[in-house]
């Protein structure tokens, strides 16, 4: 049973579906997370070279990416939600989430995963894996909240989470959060620029 908890007390950040054109802000994000918040996000001391292989081989499209990005218009926290290649799995999915260290304690890994467990919902998927480190105790949090299925062998723990069929609600839902995030992503980006032209008109660097 899928149980995402949200927290009044916590602000609901608008989360955009990622396309192409954001590999090189994804690629930006993933460069910056220090060395053990690569190894708890890919499972191994991944270094630049690694980071950036991954970044390329992101199938757009076929997976969904999701992200988080500030006034800058950067990108401080993203999803990868996974489809199995095998079409005997056709109906699972596997999630992965990567949080900017400035952007910790804002919810933003849950918010991230309950965007894309309505997402795997509305597209069929019926069982959500989660390959972690078992000392990443924030994702496993997050995991054993939803109601999954943990199971611990040694340094890594795999998590099985059964999703419910999809409904109206989270259709309309899932539409209507997507219109936001994508209205605001314009925002943030007219503003910027606004931004930007007045730092070449009085001779100030834009914040």
């Amino acid at each position: 049973m899928v149980d995402i908890e949200r927290s009044p007390s916590t602000a609901r950040a608008p989360i955009c579906t990622l396309g192409d054109e954001h590999r090189a802000a994804i690629e930006a994000h993933l460069l910056a997370l220090g060395e053990q918040d690569r190894y708890l996000r890919f499972g191994y001391a991944a270094q630049d070279a690694h980071v950036r292989r991954y970044v390329e081989g992101l199938r757009f499209g076929r997976d969904e990416v999701f992200g988080i990005f500030n006034r800058r218009l950067e990108l401080i926290a993203m999803a990868h939600l996974a489809y199995s290649l095998e079409a005997a799995h056709a109906n699972v999915a596997e999630f992965g989430v990567s949080v900017s260290a400035r952007a910790r304690g804002r919810g933003y890994g849950q918010q991230l995963f309950g965007r894309a467990v309505m997402h795997a919902r509305n597209h069929g998927v019926t069982m959500l894996l989660i390959h972690a480190l078992s000392e990443n105790a924030a994702m496993l949090k997050i995991a054993r909240k939803a109601g999954a299925t943990i199971a611990r062998d040694g340094s890594e723990s795999e998590c099985h989470l059964e999703l419910p069929p999809a409904d109206f609600e989270s259709h309309v839902t899932e539409l209507l959060e997507e219109q936001v995030a994508q209205t605001n992503y314009r925002l943030k980006a007219h503003s910027r620029r606004f931004r930007r032209l007045l730092g070449r008109l009085f001779g100030r660097t834009p914040a």
